[in-house]
């Protein structure tokens, strides 16, 4: 994966050649007609599709993408710095906010790509065809990928799986979302197949066969198929929480390493977006060679005292759910020590004790989870800490769930006190019923994801949207309308340009 951000600036190129009736043609150009010709070139390809998971104004696991993915949960606070963000944070966006419109630019240029791989690899007589079934199969996985985030941000979407050839090909009505959420499931039935199960080193952070079961079993989880989710969860897990062969995929020892550059791509994590101090200097290039494949979402996130733009909060709600339950040793729990900071004897922060920096909001805490805590600022704006997309610790979880939906309550416990175990909490009491399980499920997700964009869409699919975020500190919730606000709007720009799409309800 780390090869992949030296060669992905010759992939952005490819359409910016001039194309005319010439019979001669630059060797030093890339054009149609002169790529797709190597494996190289299909590497290329892959990278710069991975690239748009972490670009800094469309994608997903950049800096924009984390806000708005965590930005509407009632455990999360974005102040009124940008207009988009504030607009998303507290219900007052519409079709024309910014943010959640350029997240669907970004998806659709990672389809875009990924369409691009998977019908020019075919063609290329010197790959092996064993090898071909494998970067194809990668295509299939970064298109479900994208598919599966436009479904739950935007409900039913336009499926385009082919090249467009024409202007009018990229006008395309929406497809149902029953109907991309099989698209998801078909690209990654194809990725699990054809994957493999690891990467030599030098490939690190690709996706792997296991990504694909995570990714596909999370696919039927929040479609309710609970059956179908449970067997590819049991692929990667034993009943009892171990690693299931030939995957070797486990819980960290400690919770809070998981999010520190030093133990990027972990035994914990089975899809991940890589992020380097590397490239360019400018973290808000763009697509050019000035870009820096880093970002700037810790900058964002830390306080002023160190060179931050204090963005984004936890809410006193999230502070409190951590509290309600101390470990065996009467402290709290070792994953809100990990996630937040806030004032106890001893905490520190940025090498600063913790009273040389000013609560704000009325919040009792700030963010420490993913933030660079051990320099001394945030300065230097790149941050290359990996974002964890999908963590062992959610498969666990989300395979408990599957199997507690179907009335299997017994074969949950093991899964939910290896969470609970690794927070050096006691055993789950036995004998609970569904509802009280699944009640310490939606506890031990709220506070084991925070900050990894994950709330606003547990709630909305367990039904408990309006409730919580009513029921929670959060600026705006007066503004929240559950028939709008489970989805964002199709953007403005969208329905101008494409005559054959329509608004979502209620906008």
């Amino acid at each position: 994966m780390k090869r992949f951000v030296h060669i992905y600036i010759l992939f952005i190129l490819l359409f910016s050649a001039c194309t005319d009736d010439l019979e001669q043609s630059n060797p030093n150009v890339v054009t149609e007609e002169n790529f797709w010709e190597t494996e190289d070139d299909v590497l290329s390809g892959l990278a710069a599709t991975y690239k748009v998971l972490r670009d800094v104004n469309n994608g997903y696991w950049g800096v924009r993408g984390v806000e708005l993915a965590n930005g509407r949960g009632d455990d999360f606070y974005l102040r009124n710095d940008v207009r988009a963000l504030y607009q998303l944070s507290t219900f007052t966006n519409d079709a024309t906010t910014g943010t959640p419109a350029a997240m669907f630019t970004g998806f659709y240029t990672g389809i875009f790509r990924a369409n691009q791989i998977i019908e020019n690899t075919t063609e290329i007589a010197s790959i092996s065809e064993g090898k071909k079934k494998e970067l194809i199969a990668e295509a299939n996985f970064l298109r479900a990928l994208n598919y599966f985030h436009l479904t739950i941000n935007f409900k039913s979407v336009p499926i385009i799986t082919t090249v467009p050839e024409m202007r009018e090909d990229y006008f395309v009505e929406k497809s149902s979302e029953i109907e991309v959420w099989g698209q998801v499931e078909k690209d990654l039935k194809v990725a699990k197949e054809n994957l493999p199960e690891s990467y030599p080193e030098e490939w690190k952070g690709r996706a792997t066969k296991g990504a694909a079961i995570g990714y596909l079993g999370k696919a039927y989880l929040y479609q309710e198929k609970w059956s179908e989710a449970e067997a590819e969860f049991s692929l990667l897990s034993e009943p009892n929480g171990n690693s299931k062969a030939p995957f070797d995929y486990n819980l960290l020892d400690k919770y809070g390493d998981n999010f520190i550059a030093e133990m990027d791509n972990n035994k914990e994590s089975l899809f991940e977006i890589q992020n380097q101090d590397v490239g360019g200097s400018d973290p808000w290039a763009g697509e050019n060679a000035d870009e820096s494949q880093g970002v700037t979402t810790a900058q964002e996130f830390a306080p002023p005292e160190v060179g931050g733009w204090f963005e984004a909060f936890p809410t006193n709600k999230i502070f409190n759910e951590f509290k309600k339950e101390k470990t065996i040793d009467g402290d709290y729990d070792p994953r809100m020590y990990a996630t937040l900071i806030w004032d106890y004897p001893g905490a520190t922060f940025y090498n600063k004790p913790f009273s040389e920096f000013e609560l704000q909001f009325g919040f009792n805490s700030l963010i420490k989870k993913y933030q660079n805590y051990n320099d001394d600022n945030e300065g230097i704006w790149i941050s290359e800490i990996n974002e964890k997309a999908l963590r062992y610790a959610d498969i666990l979880l989300m395979y408990a769930e599957s199997l507690i939906m179907q009335g299997k309550t017994l074969e949950a416990y093991p899964l939910i006190n290896r969470i609970r175990n690794r927070a050096n909490l006691t055993d789950l009491k036995t004998g609970l019923n569904q509802e009280s399980l699944m009640e310490e499920v939606r506890h031990q997700r709220m506070i084991e994801f925070f900050r990894e964009g994950l709330r606003f869409y547990d709630l909305k699919r367990w039904g408990l949207l309006e409730e919580e975020i009513q029921d929670s500190d959060k600026v705006g919730r007066e503004y929240f309308n559950l028939s709008k606000h489970e989805y964002f709007p199709i953007p403005q720009n969208e329905l101008n340009t494409n005559p054959n799409i329509e608004q979502n309800p209620n906008w």
